[in-house]
C-alpha cells in the first residue's frame, strides 16, 4: 500500500503479514512521498508509523521560515483481524488511519479479503478519507444522525484520537482484486479507490479514474512497486522486509558441555577450583565472585556475561560443575549477584540434572531439575565475596535523531557514552561523559521557543542542551543499593542525575522471583541544569514521582504494560503507560503516552506525550553471545507536559533477573 501496511494501492485490505514481520517503505507519486515502518505487532494486530512529505506545499506559511523544507506530517495507522479466512468465509478486519495526528488521511474502514486460486479479491467500507467518493449511504446513519455528518479539522494542537468521528461522514464502497503471476514475486494489483481528491491536502488534484493498476516484484527480502494512479499520475515504491521472531546473528560458540565422559573429582580436596572458576567464566559466561560449600552443596555467586537466555545460561553453567564436582555434591546453587547484593538463586538436583544431561531416559527435561528463587538468609549471611571495591568504566554508542524539524527532515548526533565510578560494598559513584563524533545538528539553529504556554520549559531547551559542545558531562552522582527485605530492594542517588537536572532521590522495588507484577515508588527533589556549562543550575526546581505498576499480562504473550502515576517535571500530574511487545529474536518495540493535567492548548502542538522506542539486543551484531541492549527512540513532538525525569540507574533494570522480560 502507498502509505505503507498491507493493502493494495490507495485502499487497504484484511490481509496481515506474517506475525512479526516489519517492513520499512518509500513510496513516491508526484505529490506525495511516504516514509513508513509497518509492524505486525501480533497475528490479529498491524501497526504503521508514517511520515509524509507533501511536495506541492512548504513547511510553513512563512517562506523565510520554511526554507527550501516541504510541509511534512506524521500519522499512525492500525488494522485488527476481526475473523480468519476459512475455506467458506474471507478474512475481516477494521482499520483506523492517520489516528493521532492532524488527520490528512484520517479514515476508517471496514474491509473483507479472500483468495481463490492465484486471485484475491477484496472489498471495503471507508469513511474519512476513504469515504470521501461519497458512493454509498453511511450505514451507521440509520443508527444515529450524529454519524452523518464529519467535523473538519482536528482537535486541540493534533495528536488526540478523536473517538468521536469514527465513522462518520459520507461512506464509499471500494475493492480490488491481487493476482499471483506464474513468475516467481511477480504480484499485479487493480483496485477501485472511491475517492476524490478535491480537498486534498496537497491541493485539489486532478482524478481522470478511481481506478489504480501496477505491479509488485519481490526480490529477496525487497519489494519494488511501479503502479498508475489517477489515471493521470505514475507511482513508484521500494520496501525492505525482515521478521523480528526470526532475525538472528550466526555464533562462534561451542556447544554445551557433554556429560557422557566426564570425570569428576573423587573428592572436594581433589576438585581443581582454578580450572572449574575459569571455566566458568570463558565457556559459561560466569564470572564468580564467592563460593559457599557444605557436605552436599556448592553455591557459586557471581554475574551471568554472556547468555542473554536464562535457561540456556543455566545449562551452560550446570553441565560445567556436573563434570567438574566430586558425586557426593548433590545440589548445585546458582546466585546471579547485582553489586555486592545477591539477586536470584538457582537451586540444580545434581542427579535429575546428570540424568537428564546424559539422556538416560526418554523424559529428558533439564528444566525440570531446578528451580529458581527468592535468596534466602543462609544464601545471603554465606555471601562473602572476594573484593567489595573496585573501578569500573564502560563504553556505549548514542544515536540521537529527530524528524521534520524545518532546517532539515532527518537531524541525527551520534557518538559514545564514556562512563566509570568506583564500587564500595553498597555504594557506587559514577560519572559519565557524551562525546560526539557524528551530527548534523549545526543546522539544528531555531532554538527560541514562542509558544505561549504557562508549562515550565522543562525539556524544550533541548536544542541548547545537544548543540552547546561536542563533549559534555552528562551524569556524576553517587548511589546505594540494597536488598531490605524479602522481594523488596531500594536505592538512593544524588548529583548531576541526567544532562538536564540533578538532584536528589530514591526508589523502593517490590519484585517477587517471576511474578507477572513488580510494585514501585520512586520521588525525587531536583534542579534544572544549566545548558551554558557541566556544572550551574538554573533556579526551577521541582519535587517529582511515580508509583509504577509493572505487569505482564498472561493473555498477551511477551508484552509488558507499565503504568505510572505521579507528578511530572513541569509539576503537572497525571499517567505514563507504557506498552511494550518482545519478539523471539529479543528485539522489544514499545510504545509510551503520558496523560497529565495539562490541557492540549497549553501542552502545545502534538497535545500531549507520546513516543516510541525499538530495544536492540546486542547479540545480533556479535558473532561470540553478548549481554546489553541498545535502545533507538523516535519522539513526534517532545514538548514539556508529561516529561518524566530520566534517573541514571532504575530498580527494575538492576532487578532484571528476578522476573526477565528485557533478558
Amino acid at each position: 500500500m502507498v502509505r505503507g501496511g498491507v493493502g493494495l494501492w490507495q485502499v487497504p485490505t484484511a490481509r496481515m503479514a506474517a506475525n512479526g514481520s516489519l517492513s520499512v517503505n518509500y513510496t513516491d507519486n508526484e505529490e506525495y512521498r511516504f516514509w513508513s515502518a509497518s509492524l505486525q505487532l501480533f497475528p490479529w494486530m498491524e501497526s504503521t508509523v508514517r511520515y509524509t512529505d507533501a511536495r506541492t506545499r512548504l513547511y510553513s506559511d512563512v517562506p523565510s521560515f520554511s526554507g527550501e523544507q516541504t510541509l511534512k506530517d506524521k500519522g499512525i495507522d492500525v488494522k485488527f483481524r476481526l475473523l480468519q479466512e476459512n475455506y467458506y468465509l474471507p478474512n475481516i478486519a477494521v482499520g483506523f488511519t492517520d489516528i493521532g495526528g492532524t488527520g490528512w488521511f484520517a479514515s476508517e474502514y471496514i474491509t473483507a479479503s479472500k483468495a481463490i486460486g492465484p486471485f484475491d479479491f477484496h472489498l471495503g467500507l471507508g469513511w474519512g478519507y476513504l469515504g470521501t467518493g461519497d458512493n454509498l449511504s453511511n450505514p451507521f446513519c440509520e443508527l444515529s444522525d450524529s454519524y452523518c455528518n464529519r467535523t473538519s479539522g482536528f482537535s486541540g494542537r493534533g495528536g488526540i484520537v478523536e473517538f468521536d468521528k469514527f465513522f462518520t461522514g459520507t461512506t464509499a464502497l471500494f475493492g480490488g482484486l491481487e493476482y499471483v503471476t506464474p513468475i516467481e514475486g511477480l504480484r499485479l494489483k487493480l483496485e477501485y479507490e472511491a475517492k476524490n481528491y478535491i480537498n486534498d491536502r496537497a491541493g485539489n488534484l486532478q482524478q481522470d479514474s478511481y481506478w489504480n493498476l501496477g505491479a509488485v516484484y519481490q526480490w529477496q527480502d525487497f519489494d519494488f512497486s511501479l503502479n498508475y494512479q489517477r489515471g493521470n499520475t505514475v507511482g513508484f515504491g521500494v520496501s525492505y522486509k525482515f521478521n523480528m521472531h526470526t532475525v538472528s546473528q550466526a555464533k562462534i560458540d561451542s556447544p554445551p558441555r557433554p556429560l557422557f565422559n566426564s570425570q569428576p573429582a573423587a573428592s572436594m580436596e581433589e576438585l581443581d577450583r582454578n580450572r572449574l572458576y575459569n571455566e566458568l567464566y570463558s565457556q559459561g559466561g560466569f564470572s564468580l565472585s564467592a563460593t559457599h560449600t557444605t557436605a552436599d552443596e556448592m553455591t557459586f555467586y557471581g554475574m551471568q556475561l554472556n547468555y542473554r537466555e536464562k535457561d540456556e545460561a543455566i545449562e551452560r553453567v550446570g553441565r560445567i560443575i556436573a563434570s567438574e564436582l566430586p558425586n557426593d555434591i548433590k545440589k548445585y546453587s546458582i546466585v546471579e549477584t547485582t553489586g555486592a547484593v545477591p539477586m536470584l538463586e538457582t537451586v540444580i538436583d545434581a542427579e535429575k540434572f546428570k540424568s537428564a544431561a546424559r539422556l538416560e531416559s526418554l523424559e529428558n527435561d533439564i528444566k525440570a531439575s531446578y528451580f529458581r528463587q527468592d535468596t534466602d538468609i543462609d544464601t545471603l549471611e554465606n555471601f562473602k565475596p572476594n573484593r567489595t571495591s573496585g573501578v569500573f568504566y564502560s563504553a556505549d554508542s548514542f544515536w540521537i535523531q529527530t524528524f521534520g524539524s524545518p532546517e532539515d527532515f532527518y537531524l541525527y548526533q551520534g557518538g559514545l557514552f564514556l562512563s566509570g565510578g568506583y564500587a564500595f560494598n553498597n555504594f557506587s559513584v559514577v560519572s559519565s561523559v557524551k562525546a560526539t563524533l557524528v551530527e548534523n545538528f549545526d543546522k539544528f539553529t531555531f532554538k527560541v521557543d514562542n509558544q505561549d504556554t504557562s508549562v515550565p520549559r522543562v525539556r524544550t531547551y533541548a536544542r541548547e542542551y545537544v548543540t552547546r559542545s561536542k563533549v559534555t558531562m552528562e551524569t556524576a552522582y553517587v548511589s546505594w543499593f540494597d536488598r531490605i527485605a524479602e522481594n523488596t530492594y531500594a536505592q538512593a542517588y544524588a548529583g548531576y542525575l541526567e544532562s538536564m537536572f540533578g538532584g536528589i532521590g530514591g526508589e523502593l522495588l517490590y519484585r517477587p522471583v517471576d511474578s507477572n507484577f513488580a510494585f514501585g515508588v520512586d520521588v525525587n527533589y531536583v534542579q534544572q541544569r544549566s545548558y551554558e556549562n557541566d556544572w550551574d543550575f538554573f533556579d526551577y526546581k521541582v519535587l517529582t514521582g511515580h508509583a509504577s505498576i509493572y505487569w505482564q499480562p498472561s493473555f498477551l504473550p511477551d508484552t509488558q504494560i507499565i503504568v505510572s502515576a505521579g507528578q511530572f517535571l513541569a509539576k503537572d500530574k497525571g499517567v505514563n503507560i507504557d506498552f511494550a511487545k518482545r519478539f523471539d529474536s529479543g528485539i522489544i518495540v514499545g510504545a509510551y503516552a503520558a496523560f497529565t493535567n495539562v490541557s492540549a492548548e497549553e501542552y502545545g502542538e502534538g497535545s500531549f506525550t507520546k513516543g516510541f522506542y525499538i530495544s536492540l539486543p546486542f547479540e545480533l551484531f556479535t558473532l561470540e553471545p553478548a549481554r546489553g541492549r541498545g535502545k533507538l527512540p523516535w519522539i513526534p513532538i517532545a514538548r514539556d507536559g508529561g516529561q518524566k525525569l530520566t534517573r541514571p540507574v532504575e530498580l527494575r533494570n538492576i532487578t532484571e533477573v528476578r522476573s526477565p522480560f528485557y533478558d
